[in-house]
């Protein structure tokens, strides 16, 4: 069995993420650039998992003799029914512009309580074994958004996603600490017992 995974994603965040919580099962695992794959996948579905599922599809064709692993998540504000849900990476019009995401965040949350700032971080996870055998999990861990920015860690919207049992941001934790709570680890967790069927 071919134990190379190629992670669907060009986000480095994402994939040292994904490479540190599957290092463990003996898995070579390598980002589309190391694989020299240069594609970009449309993320036009309706949910995390459609574009999760269309991001594992789209690149296991073109290999088809290596394991292919796609993640889509985002954060999911209850005051904003739930955006910005799968718009998170392009919420302030421009992909991957964290510093002005989280403007428009904070200013979309001004003046509301922390009742009103409950949210979630969601991650669904595609795992492509063959053709034949495609996992999909999902994942997600609970939080407050802050009214300010805290933390050096993490990316995106880490310095404002608050956990309270915690008490601190994920951009506050170390990726060990966040790595073993975050949505992509509890989703992980989820797939490591179906991986286990196969490997």
């Amino acid at each position: 069995m071919n134990k190379k995974v190629i992670v669907a994603s060009n986000n480095q965040h994402k994939i040292q993420e994904i490479k540190q919580i599957l290092s463990k099962y003996g898995l070579e695992v390598i980002s589309l650039k190391e694989a020299n794959i240069n594609i970009e996948v449309e993320e036009d579905g309706k949910t995390f998992m459609e574009n999760a599922l269309k991001k594992a599809v789209t690149i296991h064709k073109v290999v088809p003799d290596c394991m292919v692993i796609s993640d889509d998540s985002g954060l999911m504000v209850e005051a904003l029914d739930g955006a910005p849900g799968i718009f998170s990476a392009r919420f302030a019009g421009e992909h991957g512009n964290y510093k002005k995401n989280n403007e428009k965040l904070l200013s979309l949350l001004k003046g509301k309580k922390e009742e009103d700032r409950k949210a979630k971080f969601v991650s669904a996870v595609v795992f492509i074994i063959n053709k034949d055998n495609i996992i999909k999990v999902e994942g997600h861990i609970d939080g407050v958004i802050i009214d300010e920015e805290k933390g050096s860690n993490g990316f995106g919207y880490d310095p404002l996603f608050y956990v309270p049992s915690y008490n601190k941001t994920f951009a506050e934790m170390g990726s060990e600490a966040k790595n073993k709570i975050s949505h992509r680890a509890v989703a992980l967790n989820k797939l490591e017992e179906e991986i286990k069927k196969y490997i």
